[in-house]
This record gives C-alpha cells, structure tokens and sequence, in this order.
C-alpha cells in the first residue's frame, strides 16, 4: 500500500459512492488504474465494505451513550455476542481490558429510552454483572 493507495481510501471514506473517474483526477490516475487499486484493497480486506453514514437525529435516535459492561464468566460471552449482533440499540462493540470486559456504543431516541434499554434489556442478559453509563453531550469526531 503506498501514499495513492492512502488517498483513495481517504477519498472512500470522505464519499463512498464516489466515483473511479472522480477518484482518477484527484489522485491523478487513469480510470482502471483506480478500479484496480480498489479491487486490490477490497480483495486484501483492507477495504471491508462500503457503507453509507445515518443522521442519528433525523432518525430520532439522537442521544449516544457508551456502556461499560462487566460479564461475569466467560460461558456467557457467546450470549452476550449473540444479543450484541441482534440490538439495533448497539452501533458499536469493542472487548476491552480493565475492569470492564466490553465497551458499547448505543444510541437511543432519549434518556428514558436509553434507561429502558441500559435497566430492562442489557442488565438483564444472562452473565451482565455489571454496567457504567456515559452519554455523549456533543460529538467533534465520527467515523
């Protein structure tokens, strides 16, 4: 992977739908040129997937929160895993080190959702022992 290979992804991640040839002026390549690095990244795994980015508040899920979540036995992660992939409430899920096994990023619609969500379903999934709840007063940075 080299500087150009950099400024494509850059490019990706700025618009996703953008075009080869737009990619090509800009990095100053010719049309295959760029489908070829694409596909190159795409099949090395760099590139996973192209994906599109929500307005969380136009879709009244505006208020984030992340969720420290301690799980008490290892023979309930696989459950936990399970209920993660399932929840539209979870945009993200990291296993972490510390006193906490897993840090989740969750959006709802507004704190007595959140409440609902964080006391009624997460704390209830066999194996949760533990939760922290942070919510997000603004965001400077997403990706």
């Amino acid at each position: 992977m080299d500087i150009i290979d950099m400024n494509i992804i850059q490019l990706l991640k700025t618009n996703s739908r953008m075009t080869s040839s737009e990619i090509g002026k800009r990095v100053m390549l010719s049309v295959p040129a760029v489908s070829e690095r694409i596909r190159k990244l795409e099949h090395e795994k760099i590139i996973k997937r192209f994906t599109i980015r929500l307005d969380r508040k136009k879709l009244d899920m505006g208020m984030l929160a992340f969720v420290l979540v301690r799980i008490d036995t290892a023979e309930h992660v696989p459950h936990f895993q399970e209920i993660v992939q399932n929840s539209d409430w979870i945009l993200e899920c990291h296993h972490i080190v510390g006193e906490y096994d897993y840090l989740l990023k969750v959006a709802a619609q507004n704190p007595e959702k959140l409440e609902i969500y964080v006391s009624h379903i997460l704390r209830k999934t066999t194996g949760v022992v533990r939760t922290n709840t942070i919510i997000a007063l603004a965001s400077l940075k997403e990706e």
